[in-house]
C-alpha cells in the first residue's frame, strides 16, 4: 500500500504502567502487601487501558488505509478503462438502465437454485438484451422500448427479487407455495410478452422490406427480367440440327 503508517504501539504500555506505578508507590505504601498489589493492579489497568486506545487506533488506521487504497485502486481502474461509446442523449440512458436490469436479474440468476426458474431468468435477459440493442438499430423504436423499461421490465424484476427472497426463507408453507407458483406461472407469460414486444419492433423493418421487394419487382418487369418464361432455354429446331 501506499499509505502506510507506523502502525506499531511501541512503548506506550509500557511507559503507562511505569508512570502509573510511580505515582501509586507516592500514594501507597508499597511495603505492605495491599498497598503493592493495589500499586501492580492500577498499573496493570492504566497499561490496558493505554494500550487498548492505540489497539483502535490502530485499527481506524488501518481501516482508513483500506479506503484510500480502494478509492485509489478504483480511480486508477477508471483512468485505465476505454471510454464508453456514446450513441446520443436518447440511446445512451436506455442502455445503461437495460445494462442495470441485466445486472440484477444475473444476480438473480445466481442466487435461486430451481433450475427450470434458472431457465426462465435467462430467456428473459436474452430477449431483454435484444430490446434494448434495438434502440441503436433502430431509434423509431425508442418510445416502445421506453414502455417497456419503465413498466414491464422494473414489474418482473420485482416479482423475481420477492421469489428469490420467499425461496431463501428455506421452509415450505401454504402462502409461501402459492405465491412462488404464481409467480412461475407468471414468468411464462412474461416471456410469451416479451418475444411479442421484440417482434413488434421489427415491424418497421418488415414494412421497409416489403417495400424494397415491392420496387425491385417493379423494376425487373420494366427491364422484362421477371418472370421464369425470359429464362426458358429453347429446343433446337430439326434445321438448326
Amino acid at each position: 500500500m501506499s499509505y502506510n503508517r507506523n502502525r506499531r504501539s511501541g512503548p506506550g504500555p509500557v511507559y503507562s504502567f511505569a508512570v502509573a506505578w510511580i505515582l501509586m508507590s507516592a500514594l501507597l505504601p508499597l511495603y505492605r502487601v495491599w498497598g503493592l498489589l493495589a500499586a501492580l493492579a492500577v498499573s496493570a489497568g492504566a497499561a490496558y487501558l493505554f494500550g487498548r486506545r492505540s489497539a483502535k487506533k490502530e485499527q481506524a488506521d488501518r481501516e482508513q488505509d483500506r479506503k484510500a487504497e480502494e478509492a485509489r485502486q478504483a480511480e486508477e481502474a477508471a483512468k485505465a478503462a476505454p471510454p464508453k461509446k456514446s450513441y446520443g442523449p436518447e440511446i445512451d440512458p436506455i442502455i445503461e438502465e437495460g445494462n442495470r436490469a441485466l445486472s440484477e436479474m444475473g444476480r438473480i440468476y445466481l442466487s435461486v437454485k430451481d433450475p427450470e426458474l434458472r431457465k426462465k431468468i435467462n430467456e428473459l435477459m436474452r430477449i431483454t438484451d435484444k430490446i434494448v440493442q434495438d434502440a441503436i438499430a433502430d431509434p423509431s423504436d425508442i418510445p416502445q422500448i421506453k414502455k417497456f423499461l419503465n413498466y414491464y421490465l422494473p414489474t418482473t424484476i420485482k416479482l423475481l427479487n420477492a421469489y428469490d427472497r420467499m425461496s431463501a426463507q428455506g421452509i415450505e408453507g401454504e402462502n409461501l407455495n402459492k405465491s412462488m407458483q404464481s409467480i412461475e406461472e407468471m414468468l411464462d407469460a412474461a416471456i410469451e410478452a416479451f418475444k411479442k414486444r421484440l417482434d413488434s419492433l421489427f415491424a418497421n423493418q418488415a414494412l421497409d422490406i416489403e417495400t424494397d421487394i415491392q420496387v425491385m419487382n417493379t423494376m425487373l418487369a420494366r427491364e422484362g427480367l421477371s418472370g421464369a418464361k425470359d429464362f426458358d432455354i429453347q429446343e433446337p429446331t430439326q434445321a438448326q440440327e
